[in-house]
């Protein structure tokens, strides 16, 4: 998740110096010179907003003011001549002045460049001991969000490399098909995808080992932690990673559950792959009330991960949920069809097999979304296996007029 933190930097309040007395400039003539430059504070950073004021030289009448703005920066278009150049910082009156520069000259036709520097020893100095006891708790304060503020740069690098790394995980099976070719074997593919997730995993454990030293009241650092663990099959590690992702989030004032949501998938995925049934089934329950918009793939994923551990039953129930909670997705109505096939029984008289109840209906189901997808060919063969009727298209419900 790109998170950006704006800084809200304390201003000094700057010294207010009496304003010299102005004296009427003599009339302007129509060559002109440019000023420009840039304001900084006392504390040593950019100035924000305020106004620059040229006094004197061939103005006349009311002295020429130009804006700062947000960087601090200012250019003007003046009479050529010599100035003082006053600052004054948003606020300040116009009979007092945050800073001054003397003998600024605008030179026709040149852009002359002025800076007006309030962190030189001569401001300093010139400070009350309270001003400076101020200033010095400014750039200290300044000294650590700028310290907080490069952490969080790099923790937001490494959540990006961290989501890519997720990504290109999720593809390593067709990654090590595009770089081992059609013919490669199962096993060359099944190693090549395995090295693939093991570099991802292993990167991404290596950044969130540092980052929650770096911030360990992020709880989305812990929960990409947990997945890595996961993904490396440190299991054991992986639950105190999620675990701590739930806690940490819980007790933040803003709690996000859709990380905690994610907690509790990676602890269902842990519990489902160590045979551990009933926490896992609590788990993913929990993640999908936590982040129902996702429960759909919750469950889903709770499926496949028991399909991965041939835990048919496990498997069956994990599937049911994700229909119920998402009935437009076809893998778990396969998944659902893969699971209770597996309880086919032989019908004596007959000699015939007898698929479980909605098994049929699940796989049926399953080529009506998704026609040609990768498992059609194999629900088509058990379909006509078990003498049924295979639809090779979704065929939309007659009663429904398009509109309605």
């Amino acid at each position: 998740m790109k998170r950006t933190i704006s800084l809200g930097l304390a201003v000094l309040g700057l010294a207010l110096l009496p304003a010299l007395a102005q004296t009427p400039a003599p009339a302007p003539t129509a060559t002109t010179g440019k000023v420009h430059g840039h304001v900084t504070n006392p504390s040593g950073t950019s100035q924000n907003g305020g106004s620059v004021e040229f006094n004197g030289g061939k103005l006349s009448g009311a002295a020429a003011k130009f804006p700062v703005d947000a960087n601090g920066d200012f250019s003007a278009e003046v009479p050529a001549g010599t100035y003082k150049l006053v600052y004054r910082a948003v606020g300040t009156p116009d009979d007092k002045e945050s800073d001054h520069i003397d003998n600024v000259k605008a030179v026709v036709g040149q852009d002359v460049a002025q800076d007006i520097d309030m962190s030189r020893k001569e401001y300093i100095d010139a400070l009350s001991p309270e001003q400076k006891k101020q200033l010095e708790d400014l750039k200290k304060h300044n000294a650590e969000a700028l310290k907080a503020n490069e952490v969080i740069k790099n923790l937001n690098n490494d959540i990006r490399v961290t989501t890519q790394d997720i990504k290109d995980a999720d593809a390593a099976r067709a990654t090590a098909t595009q770089t081992l070719g059609a013919t490669a074997s199962k096993a060359d593919l099944d190693a090549k995808e395995a090295e693939i997730k093991t570099a991802k995993f292993t990167e991404i454990e290596t950044m969130m080992l540092k980052d929650t030293v770096a911030k360990p009241d992020a709880s989305i650092l812990w929960g990409y932690l947990g997945q890595a663990e996961t993904g490396l099959k440190k299991y054991d590690q992986a639950e105190t990673a999620f675990k701590k992702a739930i806690d940490v989030d819980t007790a933040s004032k803003k709690p996000n559950l859709s990380v905690q949501g994610l907690a509790q998938a990676g602890l269902g995925e842990i519990y489902a792959r160590t045979g551990k049934v009933p926490e896992a089934n609590t788990a993913y329950d929990n993640a999908a009330k936590l982040d129902p918009t996702r429960a759909g793939m919750y469950y889903k994923n709770e499926a496949v991960i028991f399909f991965q551990s041939n835990n048919a039953d496990g498997q069956a129930t994990a599937a049911q949920k994700a229909i119920d909670a998402d009935p437009t997705q076809p893998i778990p109505y396969y998944l659902k069809g893969n699971a209770l096939i597996q309880k086919t029984t032989l019908d004596e008289k007959t000699k015939k097999l007898v698929a479980p109840a909605g098994c049929m209906e699940a796989y049926q189901k399953y080529l009506d979304l998704q026609p040609n997808g990768t498992y059609a060919a194999e629900v088509k063969q058990i379909i006509a296996q078990f003498g049924s009727t295979v639809d090779n298209t979704y065929k939309a419900d007659p009663k429904k007029k398009k509109g309605n």
